[in-house]
């Protein structure tokens, strides 16, 4: 989509992500038991930004493996005031804390180098030594699904317990105890919640403005759209079931005047159309009710993607991701 993939995007970008859940749960509620989350007034399914964004990270960082300036800032299982120190060891500043607002400014943009979740999704960095604060470029919403969802609770058996046994100080000890216990009480319940279907819509933004202030580039912004396509086939577990990006609809900001140029690039930057009027389904892009009417929806054929090329504004172009290519194609 650029022919520069070093410097910063100058294009404002609207995206849609469509992607589902077959049997089993895209997002967990601690507050509810880890029940797939829904919107308590209409039983529409939700899946948090967290989620997706943690699952972008995810996938970068298996293709990079934390190196070439695609490190990853929020991992799992890490203290974040590692890196931010190691900013200002990297950039002669303050680790220790205390620093200066030149040497903060150099550590976030260090930072903002060396992470791509932080450039590209922003961060709070002043915890530590303090690397300041980063407004990402990239924002996702809450995603919600297209039908109202039902979450419901299956009963496993798990054929063996984990049981602190007093006194047992080898392996042996816990065969002995093992021994004498019955067979049923070797044996434990438990649940697993899940839904029997769900398609998802997400709606994102990418700021050509912010982007300049974190280095957000054309290759970085290649590296999104590859990884929401792609992130769900490294991300397989037996409590997700079955989930896929379905479909990947983005809109580009090019700018409506022929005759300006520099009134053109400021409107690529700017923006040509309000963001609701290319994301709100029923506009441009239309996920009609079910074909078989009365059907529950149950895979991804039952629904009817309609694209309304004649309804995309002056000065915005369509481009949909090609599953075969893995590649954005103008639509």
């Amino acid at each position: 989509m650029s022919n520069d993939n070093n410097t910063a995007i100058k294009n404002r970008y609207e995206f849609l992500y469509l992607f589902d859940c077959e049997r089993g749960n895209p997002n967990g509620d601690p507050d509810a038991g880890n029940s797939p989350r829904i919107d308590p007034e209409d039983m529409h399914g939700l899946v948090s930004d967290v989620a997706v964004k943690r699952r972008v990270r995810n996938y970068v960082q298996t293709k990079h493996g934390n190196r070439g300036g695609f490190a990853i800032f929020v991992e799992h299982s890490t203290n974040l005031n590692r890196p931010i120190a190691a900013a200002h060891e990297s950039t002669d500043g303050a680790p220790a804390g205390g620093g200066t607002r030149s040497q903060v400014s150099k550590a976030r943009d260090w930072m903002c180098q060396q992470f791509y979740d932080v450039r590209t999704f922003g961060a709070v960095m002043a915890t530590g030594a303090n690397a300041g604060q980063v407004r990402g470029p990239v924002q996702v919403a809450f995603s919600r699904s297209i039908d109202p969802i039902l979450p419901m609770d299956a009963s496993i058996t798990r054929m063996a317990v984990a049981e602190k046994v007093p006194g047992a100080k080898s392996a042996a000890d816990y065969l002995k105890w093992e021994d004498l216990q019955q067979e049923d009480s070797l044996r434990t319940m438990g649940r697993k919640s899940l839904i029997s279907y769900g398609l998802y819509a997400t709606k994102g933004f990418v700021s050509a403005h912010l982007a300049h202030g974190t280095g957000f580039s054309e290759a970085d912004l290649a590296e999104l759209w590859e990884a929401l396509a792609n992130m769900y086939d490294h991300d397989r577990s037996a409590s997700k079931g079955v989930m896929a990006c379905r479909d990947l609809f983005v809109f580009k900001h090019v700018g409506a005047n022929n005759g300006d140029p520099q009134a053109r690039e400021r409107q690529a930057m700017l923006g040509c159309a309000p963001a609701h009027h290319l994301l709100d389904l029923g506009r441009v892009i239309e996920v009609p009710a079910l074909k078989d009417h009365g059907k529950l929806p149950r895979s991804y054929a039952d629904y009817d993607v309609k694209v309304h090329l004649d309804r995309v504004p002056k000065g915005v172009e369509l481009w949909r991701w090609n599953f075969t290519d893995q590649c954005l194609a103008k639509a």
